[in-house]
């Protein structure tokens, strides 16, 4: 990172994404968005200036150093947060996206025909994945894995092939967690496979822990970047 200002930054994304049908019908999810703006607000409460990129949900949050972003889609969430991206110094990518959306979308109001009805879907664009390809030296990147088998093994492999830098481990086998519910549970696993399992508790608590946990793992990068940097002055300058 270039600046020092956008060590205290961070971009966030939150809620599900609607993938249009027609006017009237979408493809959508169960998320909530509470855990996304309770992380949100913990950066706040830390000084962070913050920008989150919110799917439709029911939430607000207000504060001097948030800038929100409303958008219904996963092509919406990707396009917004794309300007923000190369200047926050850690991303946190909370949002449930949609994986599929419908190949085409109707102008009018599909009326029933038949018994059955087929829609065909084509892959949504991988927000982590895009912005893991181009992150910088210095940015860290927070992704989730919601899953309901094998949970360590593939939230390792998404660790791996979206470049990130910490991932999130949810499981929908633990009661009191996961979507719509006040309350979660979850296993922080980061690029060094250091991992550490939290018990149940409010999601105010664990987005705290989350901003703590990244914001811990960036500035162990930054003063390695720092000691680097020294390390090749006092070679060069001898």
């Amino acid at each position: 990172m270039s600046k020092e200002k956008d060590r205290r930054s961070v971009l966030i994304t939150a809620g599900p994404t609607r993938e249009a049908i027609d006017p009237v019908r979408y493809i959508t999810n169960h998320s909530s968005g509470k855990m996304g703006y309770a992380i949100a607000e913990a950066f706040l409460e830390k000084g962070f200036t913050v920008v989150l990129v919110s799917g439709p949900v029911t939430l607000s949050l207000t504060h001097p150093e948030l800038t929100t972003i409303a958008v219904h889609s996963a092509d919406e969430m990707y396009d917004a947060c794309r300007p923000y991206f190369p200047t926050v110094q850690i991303a946190v990518f909370a949002a449930a996206v949609a994986d599929y959306k419908p190949a085409e979308v109707h102008t009018e109001k599909m009326k029933k025909s038949g018994n059955e009805l087929s829609l065909q879907l084509v892959k949504n664009v991988d927000i982590a994945f895009e912005f893991g390809r181009v992150k910088q030296a210095g940015q860290v990147s927070v992704g989730f894995a919601l899953e309901t088998n094998d949970e360590e093994q593939n939230a390792l492999k998404k660790l791996d092939t979206k470049n990130l830098d910490m991932v999130i481990l949810n499981s929908v086998q633990d009661q009191g967690a996961t979507f719509g519910y006040d309350t979660n549970k979850v296993t922080i696993i980061n690029r060094d496979l250091l991992g550490r399992t939290f018990p149940l508790k409010s999601k105010k608590e664990v987005g705290k822990d989350i901003a703590d946990a990244a914001i811990s793992y960036a500035n162990h990068q930054h003063t390695n970047q720092q000691s680097l940097k020294t390390n090749y002055h006092d070679i060069y300058t001898i």
